[in-house]
């Protein structure tokens, strides 16, 4: 495996360079148009990705929020994120838990919006993950949720910034930090 950060970071964009990105008209989940597209999931889901995203974004959260506990997102973009950091957290040392957050309340028991570990303390803090921030209501969404549910969100965390605006939108709730940009893809 890779060993220092900055390189797994290379290896890292180098795989969504390869793997994701893409330079092609597209519909965002937003509505808005787009002449490039970051599928981060192509990556996200890849065995490599998986893992270097775990060790990058579980050594950005302990840097930026170490009282964090737990680690999760909108479901299903956040999903395997939140997997590979509460396994790569583990293998160093310093174990954060999952949790989903479901775009719509569980429709037959609890009707609870959350999965979560049973390890998550009430009230603990958390940190929010998103693959691609465009506008940022995913993340805003996820955040207002597990307020909701009674945590504390410390940080939002993502794979890439497309620099939309929803960076702004966000830090009205929390921190936004990512490991890549618009301008790692794009010249412009």
């Amino acid at each position: 495996m890779i060993d220092t950060p900055a390189t797994q970071k290379d290896r890292l964009l180098a795989l969504l360079r390869q793997y994701a990105f893409a330079e092609r008209e597209v519909t965002l989940s937003s509505g808005k148009k787009s002449n490039f597209y970051i599928d981060c999931k192509q990556v996200t889901l890849d065995a490599e990705g998986h893992v270097l995203i775990g060790q990058l974004l579980s050594t950005m959260l302990a840097e930026v929020a170490p009282t964090v506990t737990a680690i999760g997102g909108l479901t299903m973009g956040a999903d395997p994120i939140a997997s590979a950091i509460a396994t790569m957290s583990f293998v160093g040392g310093r174990p954060l838990h999952a949790f989903y957050v479901r775009k719509e309340a569980k429709g037959h028991g609890t009707g609870q919006w959350l999965e979560r570990a049973a390890r998550i303390a009430p009230g603990c803090d958390v940190a929010v993950v998103e693959d691609v921030v465009t506008t940022g209501a995913a993340s805003i969404t996820a955040v207002q949720r597990v307020a909701e549910a009674g945590y504390r969100v410390a940080c939002v965390l993502t794979i890439v910034d497309r620099m939309e605006g929803g960076r702004e939108a966000i830090e009205a709730h929390a921190p936004l930090h990512a490991l890549f940009r618009r301008t790692d893809f794009l010249a412009k």
